[in-house]
């Protein structure tokens, strides 16, 4: 599996999340656009533990919104499976990456949440807020997230639905 990843800021629950993918052998996808840090500084060292490529998949370009839809672009894009983007809310990076067509960003912030997003609405990209989640929650969240392999066949029509929508909003 291929996870792309980003996150305006780094702190112990980005660590966490990184850390989660990277123990369970998930490739963790650098977005186009994420080698800096808004200050413009290489953040590749800020991760030693987890090693440089992964430091970069993590902290970097200019703004939330960007990285949002750079993220969204790598799972529409097809050179990840999954995405997870990380802000201070999570609501920021969750819009961007709903601008790119194709993609169903969904807000958690508890694991029954993140569930839900994958069953009943095929989410794509998981948004999480990096400063009200602990880092054991956060990590909580993606696992479910990541851990809901398929929507439930129920929920077809409804998916298809947002699908005609996003191609024809009036309709």
């Amino acid at each position: 599996m291929r996870v792309a990843f980003a996150a305006d800021d780094e702190n112990d629950t980005t660590r966490a999340v990184v850390a989660l993918l990277v123990e369970r052998g998930i490739e963790v996808v650098r977005p186009a656009g994420a080698e800096q840090a808004a200050s413009g500084t290489d953040v590749s060292a800020s991760w030693p533990d987890l090693g440089a490529e992964v430091g970069r998949a993590v902290v970097g370009a200019a703004s939330w919104p960007d990285l949002g839809a750079e993220v969204g672009r790598a799972v529409v894009g097809g050179s990840a499976d999954l995405g997870i983007v990380m802000c201070w809310t999570g609501t920021g990076t969750a819009i961007a990456a709903n601008k790119v067509p194709g993609v169903r960003a969904a807000l958690a912030w508890e694991p029954w949440i993140a569930r839900g997003a994958r069953l009943w609405n095929d989410a794509n990209v998981l948004a999480m807020s990096l400063k009200r989640l602990a880092p054991d929650v956060a990590v909580e969240v993606a696992q479910a997230f990541l851990d809901t392999p398929a929507p439930d066949p129920d929920e077809a029509a409804n998916i298809a639905r947002l699908s005609e929508l996003e191609q024809r909003p009036g309709a």
